[in-house]
């Protein structure tokens, strides 16, 4: 069983993402043009700051100081600001630049669940968000198909 030290610096690095996504969504909420994929980044949005609350919540109860700023990662950097060049492509390349993000957040969060060796109740905060960022990117994906085989 982790520590609490090990448990916040799992939980820390997946609040880290988790804004990053935030951050992300809002971007792309201002280059997509189609107000319903409009619709649906915001709610992702306001999904995914939930879910953060909730890692920094468990955080907190576990004596630590919760991340309340992204990473900006260069490769999640790149990918939204790739999004100003890829809204003259149209909303299918916003959306195939918001795919290609679900992918990494959720990569992370499988690899917290698989591997990190969380505390009971950190696992089930860790599992809890992991919800909405799996149903974000099944969305995502699902969008991206539909768009693709009408623009086809």
């Amino acid at each position: 069983m982790a520590t609490n030290s090990e448990d916040i610096a799992v939980l820390n690095r997946l609040i880290e993402a988790t804004i990053d996504s935030v951050d992300g969504y809002d971007e792309a909420v201002k280059d997509v043009r189609n107000p319903e994929i409009k619709a649906i980044f915001q709610r992702r949005a306001r999904e995914r700051q939930a879910a953060c609350m909730s890692l920094q919540s468990q955080v907190k109860a576990l004596g630590g100081q919760p991340q309340d700023e992204g990473t900006m990662l260069a490769s999640m950097h790149r990918v939204f600001v790739n999004l100003r060049s890829a809204v003259r492509a149209g909303d299918l390349a916003v959306l195939d630049e918001v795919e290609r993000s679900e992918d990494h957040i959720k990569a992370k969060y499988e690899d917290a669940i698989s591997e990190a060796g969380l505390s009971a109740t950190s696992l089930a905060a860790v599992q809890h968000a992991y919800a909405s960022v799996r149903s974000g990117h099944d969305e995502m994906s699902k969008l991206k198909h539909s768009l693709h085989q009408v623009h086809g």
